[in-house]
């Protein structure tokens, strides 16, 4: 099991965000998290890093505790990391951010010119611009960038947060596209997102989130027919 969620609960400052959330993604699978905003899902996000202690329940990722590993080595237990809003760093340059993904698993540097090399097959506009500062990257592009530097670790498994956000449509389609190739590859995704038709379309199995609370889950078809979603997405 990549990742499992038990049962768990969180709060900011005594004010419930997640409650009694059970969760899993299997080996292999891509599973969506959906719901509007305010729904939770980036607390979701945060509680699967780490960076949210939930108050009630266990985080297991590769069979690892959360709670007991820290954040800064989930990444070298083969997890890759795409937050909302990119969260690069504007006045670095393309190469240095993705560098930044490599040496949180490897921080000898080892391997990295092959690594960029492979990326560069996924990527062409990223290994073009590695140079650049990050800041002046198009939003297109520092999405692209974000998904690189969580890529270049060559981890098993991928988390990202709301990573359509604020692209164009046709920017969205290949994005998701490049989903789609990775998973190929084997790896396994958890992609909370907002964008239900996006997510559903590649998601094997998805969960729904409702002030803080999993109000559906089920595979993705009978996710896109529930009367939950189509409340929440499609009425």
């Amino acid at each position: 099991m990549s990742v499992e969620l038990c049962g768990v609960s969180t709060a900011y400052g005594g004010v419930p965000m997640l409650r009694e959330i059970d969760l899993t993604v299997a080996d292999g699978e891509i599973v969506c998290v959906l719901g509007p905003n305010g729904a939770g899902k980036s607390t979701l996000f945060k509680t699967v890093a780490g960076l949210i202690t939930p108050v009630a329940g266990t985080v297991t990722i590769m069979d690892t505790d959360v709670a007991t590993t820290g954040t800064e080595r989930i990444a070298r237990l083969g997890v890759g990391f795409v937050p909302e809003g990119r969260r690069l760093f504007p006045g670095l340059t393309v190469a240095d951010n993705i560098r930044l993904g490599h040496e949180a698993v490897r921080p000898d540097g080892a391997d990295l010119p092959a690594r960029l090399t492979a990326i560069g097959q996924l990527f062409p506009r990223v290994i073009e611009r590695l140079g650049q500062a990050a800041g002046t990257l198009s939003g297109g592009e520092q999405a692209m960038v974000a998904l690189a530097r969580a890529l270049i670790g060559e981890p098993k498994f991928v988390v990202m947060d709301e990573p359509s956000l604020g692209l164009s449509p046709k920017l969205i389609r290949e994005y998701f596209d490049i989903l789609r190739a990775i998973h190929r590859e084997g790896r396994t995704i958890l992609l909370i997102e907002q964008n239900a038709e996006m997510a559903l379309s590649v998601a094997s199995r998805g969960y729904v989130l409702a002030r803080g609370r999993i109000v559906a889950a089920d595979h993705a078809e009978a996710l896109r027919a529930s009367s939950v979603v189509r409340s929440l997405y499609f009425s």
